[in-house]
């Protein structure tokens, strides 16, 4: 049975599969909720790291390791719920909001916990320099300025139908309109864990850090064009070239994780810039179009 037909049996009314097709509508909501755990979970491990850090301990910090590892397996979640509720003909207005509510905590709240306690906490607490007062300000701020983009950008996104972007693409690709929130999460895990959870102590490296924070915010509420990937459909015949590539890439992470996760996580947000940059230097240095030629009659 082909996947077509099964996907025809699980919206058929009448079919003999009905409590397949039941089945089929709770499978998409138990992925949402194993993502919800997981943003929970992070958020547990990042006050358990932070607590580690308040006591004076500066060194890896399993805790904020775990609170990142998290975020990354949600990420993953994230993308399948949404992929088996298409395969499985089961999408609905209930599970488009739980599955808002449930990036709202994953990726929202726990990263921007997790990017305080890791990444400003000891510095504003324990450093003495002459900004220590405006750096707290900021700690404060940012990671809140985090969040509150990331559930504009999940607002937009429910209520826009077919968007735009600022500079649109080939019309045979899907795109994002502005960074998602996942993705924006993802940099924050993989920074943390390609540092093994050891927090930040010198307040350049924290600044620099809430600096980040502060554009993957602008990102998220940007126009900018991301690509979505959806058009890429996993089920048909792939190349031998794509093969390569992607088995590639599964052995990289597998045996270096840290860096290559990292890097995948900085390059998709790396390439929403430079293709923003690129389109507007070649609007700016096209040359114009030459003016018609007046004959004399």
């Amino acid at each position: 049975m082909g996947v077509r037909d099964f996907s025809r049996q699980l919206i058929d009314p009448n079919s003999p599969h009905l409590r397949r097709r039941r089945a089929a509508y709770a499978l998409p909501t138990l992925f949402t909720a194993g993502n919800i755990f997981l943003g929970f979970a992070s958020i547990m491990k990042s006050f358990q790291g932070a607590m580690l850090v308040s006591g004076g301990y500066t060194g890896p910090n399993a805790h904020f390791e775990t609170a990142a590892l998290a975020i990354g397996w949600a990420f993953l979640l994230d993308g399948l719920d949404g992929r088996i509720a298409r395969l499985t003909n089961t999408t609905s207005e209930f599970g488009r909001e739980m599955d808002s509510l449930a990036d709202v905590i994953t990726f929202g709240i726990a990263p921007a916990v997790l990017g305080f306690a890791w990444g400003a906490q000891f510095v504003i607490s324990s450093a003495m320099f002459e900004w220590r007062d405006q750096l707290r300000g900021l700690a404060y701020f940012i990671p809140f300025l985090f969040l509150l983009c990331g559930a504009a950008r999940l607002a937009r996104f429910n209520v826009q139908k077919n968007p735009v972007p600022k500079n649109p693409g080939r019309p045979d690709r899907k795109y994002f309109v502005g960074l998602p929130i996942p993705a924006a999460a993802a940099v924050v895990a993989a920074f943390v864990y390609a540092a093994e959870g050891e927090p930040l102590a010198w307040w350049p490296l924290t600044a620099a850090w809430l600096a980040l924070l502060a554009m993957l915010s602008f990102l998220m509420v940007s126009t900018w064009r991301y690509r979505s990937f959806k058009d890429v459909q996993l089920l048909r015949p792939r190349s031998g070239l794509t093969v390569v590539l992607l088995g590639s890439v599964i052995y990289l992470i597998a045996t270096y994780p840290k860096p290559v996760l990292l890097g995948l996580a900085c390059a998709y947000v790396a390439s929403g810039v430079l293709v923003r940059t690129g389109g507007v230097l070649r609007r700016r240095f096209r040359r114009p179009p030459p003016e018609p030629e007046h004959q004399v009659v």
